[in-house]
């Protein structure tokens, strides 16, 4: 019989309105936590809807039929979210990935881009804006993001055999039409794209390989990601995960690899290049290997929440400033005060427990 998880909270209601600070500096980009950890990438989420139903994601079992979706009039406008990137940008981001659900699904989405386009990093150079996606729709959006400024491109792509993807994805879509986005984002000029795919032990591992050898040479970047606990959702277990470490040795052992420097301080993937100069890999070791040590990433959520941490249950009312008339000053503050208490480092700590229960593992969840 299949175990049916039901959230006992709804962590969109899960929030705080953040405190004004009353010493509020002028944000120089420079915006530390309680570990020193800087400020540098803000992913935006634009919608909490999906198109599908990822087994380790968004399962039919908890995102059903009747599962209440965020309100329109509970989202950012895309005036909000601009507004609130541009103060991030003030305090040292320069990197902006859109997120969801899929963001493709929120309408209109180009002109969003084109308005985040427009801002500047601290130090006046352009934004690194990134946009991840499951690809289902990006063949009709692809030239249309890039003409509004869109960067990079990532999609999600978990295996290319049709019938263990279209188990994966649950509501039956197929491997072309992925392929088709990826394509339509080649022709748009974005490169390189990177590919996710969330690797679960024996639903798509017998696949790496295959997924290694189809983008060799591409230009493409597959990443590898180990199976992960969003959440209380997706039924995680330590025995589902394959180690990035043998994610490695298994596409050596075909096509050699050698590890390659990181392209920057904190960058999540770890790069592996092919021995004959054919392209890269990259593996995220989220659970082996934690890498909260050097996380500059805070996320917003679809209605204005900010969390400082992947994995926390509890973010910080940002929609509610905002709609109560603070101004840019007071607003900024708040964000630094938020930033400056962090000390979020719950993939080390779930690490070192992976022997506990998952109720027990659960509860060093941070906010």
């Amino acid at each position: 019989m299949t175990a049916k998880v039901i959230p006992l909270i709804d962590q969109r209601a899960a929030s705080r309105v953040p405190v004004i600070p009353t010493h509020r500096p002028v944000p120089g980009g420079t915006l530390a936590d309680t570990r020193g950890r800087r400020l540098r990438d803000l992913r935006i989420s634009v919608t909490d809807r999906c198109n599908f139903r990822c087994t380790y994601c968004m399962p039919k079992s908890v995102f059903e039929r009747d599962y209440r979706f965020l309100p329109r009039t509970e989202l950012l406008s895309f005036e909000e979210i601009t507004r609130i990137a541009r103060l991030f940008a003030a305090h040292g981001v320069e990197k902006i990935r859109l997120t969801g659900g899929e963001p493709l699904l929120r309408k209109n989405l180009e002109v969003l881009i084109e308005m985040l386009a427009a801002l500047k990093t601290h130090n006046g150079k352009p934004l690194d804006l990134t946009l991840t996606t499951n690809a289902s729709l990006l063949s009709k959006k692809a030239q249309a993001f890039k003409a509004a400024g869109l960067q990079r491109v990532t999609a999600s792509l978990d295996s290319l055999d049709e019938a263990v993807f279209r188990a994966m994805n649950d509501v039956d879509f197929p491997v072309a039409d992925v392929l088709k986005g990826i394509d339509a984002a080649h022709d748009a000029g974005f490169a390189p794209i990177k590919i996710n795919m969330v690797v679960k032990k024996g639903v798509n591992d017998q696949d790496i390989v295959a997924m290694a050898r189809r983008f060799k040479g591409s230009g493409h970047i597959v990443r590898f990601i180990e199976f992960m606990d969003v959440g209380s959702t997706n039924g995680w277990r330590m025995n589902d995960v394959v180690p990035s470490a043998e994610i490695v040795r298994m596409i050596s052992a075909e096509m050699p690899l050698i590890e390659a420097e990181p392209n920057y301080t904190g960058e999540v993937a770890e790069r592996w290049a092919y021995a004959d100069g054919s392209g890269e890999i990259g593996v995220i070791s989220s659970v082996t290997q934690a890498f909260c040590a050097t996380c500059t990433r805070a996320r917003l959520s679809t209605d204005g929440k900010l969390y400082t941490c992947l994995f926390a249950q509890s973010g910080r009312d940002l929609r509610a400033l905002m709609r109560s008339g603070k101004s840019d000053e007071q607003m900024a503050g708040a964000i630094g005060l938020i930033w400056n208490q962090r000390e979020d480092r719950y993939s080390e700590i779930r690490t070192a427990a992976t022997v506990r229960t998952k109720k027990i593992e659960m509860s060093y969840i941070g906010g």
